[in-house]
């Protein structure tokens, strides 16, 4: 037993160490967003834990609404779905005007909070951005493959459930900018030039905000879209960036 109290003493003060590094950079870089204890704020930068408090919002269906109303966000809460090992209790679907910019085409896809929140930062802390640098031009539209069906990992009789079997993802497809141009992760992400630069710097951003980012660097399967979901696997949870 004093063997198991002294691992546990271990941990305990190894969890204190990382906190208070945590602060102390957080201090001396003067990034307040980096603090694992720091509110969420969708309007501040991206931190180091930001994604993982995107994710932790599955949990708290209120909380994330208090978030998206904070931010200036307009949404529609959606009606529950229950269907067998599938579903949703947090649907939301993004509408025009407020705070975003970007609508998305097919028109009207509903999605779990947590992924309309992390869209919401994709947003204005990368999409936008990236696409000025590149493009001179903003995004106006994110075109999708769709967010729920109820469906296991790929479309298998058996296995894990994917998570868009409760709406805690979306397909990404391309991006339609003011100007008209279209940029498609199918054509364009083997193209070179400013629209494949823009697909991968766009992809390595999502990384920082949703818990699984898959994209054609993965496999096949998505040759022609970006996976962005939210799955929550914890605090110190695995995440996945391909």
């Amino acid at each position: 037993m004093s063997g198991l109290r002294g691992i546990t003493r271990a941990i305990v003060w190894l969890l204190v160490l990382l906190a208070i590094g945590f602060a102390l950079y957080a201090v001396v870089r003067n990034r307040p967003q980096d603090m694992p204890w720091r509110p969420l704020d969708l309007s501040e930068p991206i931190g180091m834990v930001t994604g993982r408090k995107l994710a932790g919002l599955g949990d708290d269906f209120p909380k994330c609404q208090r978030l998206l109303d904070r931010a200036g966000v307009h949404y529609q809460v959606l009606e529950p779905v229950v269907s067998g090992q599938c579903g949703y209790t947090d649907g939301v679907r993004l509408t025009g005007g407020g705070s975003r910019g970007i609508g998305f085409s097919p028109k009207g896809v509903g999605m779990a909070c947590p992924v309309a929140a992390g869209l919401t930062m994709w947003e204005w802390q990368v999409v936008q951005p990236a696409a000025r640098r590149h493009f001179d031009s903003p995004v106006v539209r994110i075109e999708h493959f769709g967010s729920y069906n109820c469906r296991r990992m790929y479309g298998r009789s058996t296995g894990d459930w994917s998570e868009h079997a409760a709406a805690n993802a979306l397909d990404v497809a391309g991006f339609v900018l003011a100007d008209g141009r279209r940029i498609r992760v199918v054509g364009d992400w083997k193209g070179g030039g400013e629209r494949a630069a823009f697909l991968r710097e766009v992809r390595d951003g999502a990384c920082d905000l949703f818990s699984t980012v898959l994209s054609p660097d993965y496999n096949e399967a998505h040759r022609d879209h970006f996976h962005l979901d939210q799955a929550h696997r914890g605090a110190m949870g695995w995440r996945a960036c391909r």
